[in-house]
Order: C-alpha cells, then structure tokens, then sequence
C-alpha cells in the first residue's frame, strides 16, 4: 500500500492488481531516496532520484507530480501539476537490473515565501497482453515527497499544547507543534521529552526520544512553514486523566 506522508512516512509501493486467472511475475522495484529536500534557488534546486529494476523483464514507468497542501493531520493534493516542479524523463523502460536516473528540478520562483510539498509518482506501467490472454498482474506506484524551500527560509517549530488522546485504544500523548518559519522542519531533528503528572500533581510517566527513535515510532514529523501539525505519539501512557507536557531539547552531537 501507499503511505501517505500522515507524516509517518514510512514508504510501500501502492499496489494495483489487474485482470485475473494466472499469475504473472511480480517485478521487483525499489526507489531511492523516498524524501527529497531541495531549495528554490543555487545548487539545491536539483536532486536525483534512482529507481533500480531487480526483476527479470524491462520495467515501464511513468512520473507524475501531485502538489500537496498540508493541513493539521497531514498532505493531501493541492489540484493539478502546477509545473513548477521537473521531472527528466517523464517515462522510461528500464532494463531489467538496471537502474534509471530522474532529476527533480525546482523551475518556479527563486525566492520562495515560504515551502512546497509534492508527491512524485514512479509508476509502473500494466503490460498489455497478448490477444486473448488473461493474467493477474502487480503493479507498483512509489511516492516521492519532495520538499521545497527558500534557501534564506528557516523553519520555526515550537510545542503549542498537548493533550490525551487514545492510540490502539489506550492513552498516548497528543502534540500539537506550529510552525511559524517561512521553511519546512523535521520533528525528528530534535529529541522530544515527555511527561505525565497525576491529579495530585506527581509525575507519573517520563520519557526522552532520540531523533532517531521519534522517526522509528512516528515518521518525520514534517511541519509545513506557518502550519500547525497534530501528531499522536504511539507510547502508552499511564492514566488519560492526567496533566501531559512535552519539551523540544536539541538533538546531542554525535
């Protein structure tokens, strides 16, 4: 299935089946990187982006850009292709073991009043049958998000509340992070301390994730710039009638 950056963003290919009867081979795809930041202007505007056919047979694939506009709980499309953003080749066949270069370019304006987000569709391409033949046929689509930037842009991200909310139907904290920067930011770049107090004021639950285990446990926690994210944080807490507090602290230098 296809992940919806719900900011979790953790990537599977979207998966079409097609026809029915016999099976054919699946093709094997991967796509690499599935987050892609660049900037308005210099040398950031380009990035690369592989799609390595491991299969057996030529792999057909076409590229289509979806703007996105983010909202509280995540992305969601934005209307059709603004061509601000390039993708070369807009389609390839690409031999099987080998892989297949695209360069995602930022072509609109230099100088950004703030980011934009899009999904880059690699989609491969159903193969037509011969004349009266039938077959089951799995086809991958892979998402790309690619995240735009004035290089003169900062992000800004700040904890304007928490509160209690239900994750697999037991307590987990709830963050509701601004971002009051001109530039996109990552949650995850900072390690995020969270605490739980009883009615009689004791703390109860304590907790500090690294930046690497708030990904493992809720993606990037990408902010779109002057946007407000809510993220449910997946650890159980122990009481959802106590008071919840979250801090950002700086990620340690490694």
């Amino acid at each position: 299935m296809s992940m919806m950056v719900g900011y979790k963003m953790k990537w599977a290919p979207l998966v079409v089946a097609t026809a029915m009867v016999s099976a054919m081979p699946v093709q094997a795809t991967t796509v690499s990187p599935v987050v892609v930041d660049l900037q308005s202007a210099g040398r950031g505007v380009v990035a690369n982006v592989s799609v390595n056919n491991t299969g057996a047979s030529p792999l057909p694939m076409e590229v289509l850009v979806q703007p996105l506009k983010a909202g509280a709980d995540g992305f969601s499309p934005a209307g059709p292709d603004d061509e601000n953003l390039i993708v070369v080749p807009p389609s390839a066949i690409i031999p099987a073991g080998q892989t297949q270069t695209f360069r995602v370019q930022w072509a609109g304006d230099p100088a950004l009043t703030e980011s934009r987000h899009y999904y880059v569709g690699f989609n491969q391409l159903p193969v037509k049958l011969p004349e009266g033949q039938s077959a089951v046929q799995i086809v991958y689509n892979f998402q790309v998000l690619v995240n735009v930037a004035s290089p003169a842009g900062k992000p800004a991200l700040s904890i304007q509340s928490t509160s209690i909310g239900e994750h697999e139907g037991k307590p987990a904290p709830v963050l509701h992070v601004r971002n009051d920067g001109d530039a996109y930011g990552y949650l995850s770049q900072y390690r995020i301390a969270i605490s739980e107090k009883d009615v009689a004021n004791k703390e109860i639950f304590s907790r500090t994730m690294s930046g690497a285990e708030f990904q493992q446990l809720v993606g990037y926690g990408l902010v779109a710039a002057h946007q407000t994210r809510t993220l449910t944080i997946p650890i159980e807490l122990p009481s959802k009638n106590g008071q919840v507090t979250a801090t950002m602290l700086e990620e340690r230098q490694r």
